[in-house]
Formats: structure tokens, C-alpha cells, sequence
């Protein structure tokens, strides 16, 4: 197996690890709001903390789930001629869209995004809300989210580049979603 191959397979698995983390956060998001909710309509006392620790774990659930998503090819897409495409044709359209768009576009947002989280870091920014928390996780999670879609693009067009050559073997197959 070549070295490009085996980083594609690293990366996938660590995109599942994350996949991991953006299950546990939805969770305990879940079970935040709803204690949450309780808290505050049982005994009339709340906290923005809570609040905002929600839209965390939210943004922990989009920005680490979204490579996982983007790996088992459930991402979505405009699927006005895909569906009827036969043999590789799915795989060059892949390609297509993922040099030209997917990797553009978070190569551009992860660099944009590192300089605003570290702004946040470095003056420790706290939220305006009385009893709000530090930003800096939240916004962490935007240069880590885009970095790590990133580099699942990478792994993609390497296992499809791969998957063409007879290299590598990938179910090719797209279900086309109930209209």
C-alpha cells in the first residue's frame, strides 16, 4: 500500500474518532438543554453559561462531524445528473468538486478563521452575557473543523485517484435521496 494511501486511511480514522466526539456532543447537549430547561422553569434559575455551552457543543457536533460526514460520502450535494451517472463518471465528478471547491474553500476559511481564534486566546474574550464563558474553545473549533475537512478532502481525492488506478476498493455506489 502506497504512503499516500495509508495517510488517506489515517486520516479517515482519526475523522472517525471525531466522529466520535461530535456523537458525544450532541448528547450532552441534549441533556444540558433539557436539565436546563428543568432548572430553570422547576426553580426559576438559570445561567447563560448553560446557554452558551450548548452553541458549543453544537459547533463541536458540526465542525468535528462534518469530515466523518464528508468520508462516508453523506455530504450534501446538487444532485441534478449525479444520481444517473454510471461506472467512474461518479468518481470524476467527486474529483472535480473536491479540487476545485471543497479544498479551495476550506484551505481559505481555516486560514481566515486561525488569526480570529487567536485573537480570542491571546485577550482571553469572554462573552458579553453575564455569566457567560471564554470564546477561545468555540473558536478553536473553526480553524480545527476546517483544517480537519481539509485534509479528509485530501484523503478523499487520494483514495479516489487510488480507486481508478485499481489501487484501493471503494463502494462507489450513491443512493439518490427520497424526493
Amino acid at each position: 500500500m502506497s504512503k499516500l494511501l495509508k495517510f488517506a486511511l489515517s486520516v479517515d480514522r482519526i475523522s472517525e474518532q471525531f466522529g466520535h466526539v461530535a456523537a458525544f456532543s450532541v448528547l450532552a447537549a441534549a441533556v444540558i438543554s433539557a436539565g436546563n430547561a428543568f432548572i430553570r422553569y422547576g426553580f426559576d434559575v438559570s445561567s447563560n453559561g448553560w446557554l452558551e455551552i450548548q452553541w458549543y457543543l453544537f459547533a463541536a457536533t458540526v465542525m468535528l462531524g462534518a469530515p466523518l460526514v464528508l468520508k462516508l460520502n453523506e455530504h450534501v450535494r446538487v444532485d441534478l445528473f449525479y444520481g444517473k451517472l454510471k461506472k467512474n463518471a461518479p468518481v470524476y465528478v467527486d474529483l472535480f468538486g473536491l479540487v476545485l471547491f471543497l479544498l479551495p474553500v476550506m484551505g481559505m476559511l481555516a486560514w481566515l478563521s486561525f488569526p480570529l481564534f487567536l485573537k480570542m486566546l491571546v485577550t482571553h474574550e469572554m462573552s458579553s452575557n453575564a455569566g457567560g464563558l471564554i470564546r477561545w474553545p468555540a473558536m478553536l473549533l473553526l480553524p480545527l473543523g476546517f483544517a480537519w475537512i481539509f485534509l479528509q478532502g485530501v484523503s478523499e481525492i487520494i483514495k479516489r485517484v487510488s480507486y481508478l488506478q485499481g489501487k484501493f476498493e471503494m463502494n462507489t455506489h450513491y443512493e439518490k435521496p427520497v424526493q
